[in-house]
């Protein structure tokens, strides 16, 4: 019952947080593109938000097996409340320049908190599950429910920034954050998920071929989704005719989508007894399913088909989802599942710190492709990394603590 309620408490901690971090996402992206920011400009606001993400990961995985779970999730979400302070402070009459620069260190704050906060959380289910039978379900649900609240705080943000302005918004979910900060500090045990930490920043990253591999796969997978997500969907669907409310509503409803599909990822896919002999098999036919779409999204844009193209591209990220929300969820189970018991948290920094950058590299190229080549050129890059991500996932090892040495033997034994 004990690891039920800890896991209960950190999940609600962070649907809380996850809520806010959706609604300044949409937010910055809908306030700065009214006041004329160019697509790359854009993306250079949340340069340093998933910058610092990479760094926040391998520290907080580190941080987290040395003084546990309660303290870095409460640093975590104390950093969210100094990012969403300090962007409220942003004066209308400073220069572009300065602007700029204080909105990026505001971002990269709420970057640290965001990735500190996941790593804390997700160690927290490695820690409560008990064991494998539960644990694909756990994190599943999880997963689904963490994506599932950011979908809500993309529509909260169109909705907050009409009701409430730019600075009212940012007081309210500050406001929210120390609510959640207060409850999760009184309620969680102080040694959950401490652990023996790394000694050298060499046994950091020396991790094994199923945790670096999936650490490649997720850097093309989300690197891939934000690649037309992130600036060049919301900025395209807006010059389109939309307007904000419009556009973070179909963000949210699509995120929230994605996020149920996520938690009932365990029903799409059977359940091994090793947890990997079929789990794997499955993240690789997912991982060709999620390639085609953007390829065959493409085709309908460039190809006199007579659809509206905002439509297309609708249409299109609905099918988008499924696959990768069920990939997704497999990618969320595999790293706990080769992450070692006694430095989980560490290889899951590392993982997500993997995904940080694969966020950051989308993020980069979603402003400079959309702003060359329009949706088109994003949908073109997001093929190109799912490819690679897919290609990826048929080196990953059969078993668990393989050596990275023999990743290649043993997935070519494997099948």
């Amino acid at each position: 019952m004990g690891g039920m309620r800890n896991y209960l408490i950190v999940t609600a901690s962070y649907w809380g947080f996850t809520l806010t971090d959706g609604a300044l996402r949409m937010l910055v992206l809908l306030h700065f593109f009214g006041l004329g920011y160019s697509p790359f400009t854009l993306a250079l606001l949340f340069l340093l938000y998933e910058a610092a993400g990479i760094v926040a990961n391998l520290a907080g995985g580190w941080l987290t097996s040395r003084f546990g779970i309660r303290r870095m999730l409460s640093v975590g979400l104390t950093l969210q409340i100094v990012g969403l302070l300090m962007l409220s402070a942003l004066d209308p009459q400073w220069g572009p320049a300065a602007s700029l620069a204080w909105v990026v260190g505001a971002q990269g704050i709420a970057g640290v908190a965001k990735d500190v906060t996941k790593t804390a959380s997700k160690s927290a289910i490695k820690s409560t599950s008990g064991g494998d039978g539960r644990l694909f379900h756990w994190v599943a649900w999880f997963t689904g429910s963490k994506n599932a609240m950011k979908g809500v705080g993309f529509f909260l943000g169109g909705v907050l920034l009409e009701l409430a302005g730019f600075r009212g918004a940012l007081w309210l979910m500050a406001l929210l954050i120390a609510t959640i900060l207060t409850a999760a500090s009184l309620s969680l045990p102080a040694a959950l998920g401490r652990a023996s930490a790394s000694r050298s920043v060499r046994e950091l990253f020396s991790k094994s071929a199923g945790v670096n591999l999936l650490a490649a796969a997720r850097i093309c997978m989300f690197g891939a989704r934000d690649v037309w997500f992130v600036v060049g969907l919301p900025v395209f669907l807006y010059a389109s005719g939309w307007g904000f409310l419009q556009v973070g509503g179909f963000l949210a409803v699509w995120t929230i989508g994605y996020g149920a599909i996520q938690a009932v990822a365990p029903m799409l896919v059977t359940r091994s007894s090793d947890g990997l002999s079929r789990e794997i098999p499955a993240a690789r036919v997912w991982a060709g399913i999620l390639a085609l779409v953007p390829a065959a999204l493409m085709l309908v844009l460039y190809l006199p088909t007579g659809w509206r193209p905002d439509l297309a591209v609708v249409v299109g990220l609905l099918l988008f989802g499924v696959p990768f929300a069920v990939n997704s969820s497999l990618h969320s189970y595999l790293i706990l599942a080769y992450a070692g018991s006694k430095s989980a948290a560490e290889d899951i920094g590392f993982y997500y710190a993997a995904n940080a950058a694969g966020r950051l590299f989308g993020i980069l190229l979603s402003g400079a492709l959309y702003q060359t080549g329009g949706i088109g050129s994003c949908l073109a890059g997001s093929t190109v990394l799912l490819t690679m991500c897919w290609g990826a996932s048929f080196l990953l090892p059969p078993e668990r603590g393989a050596p990275a040495g023999r990743a290649a033997r043993a997935a070519a034994s494997s099948g």
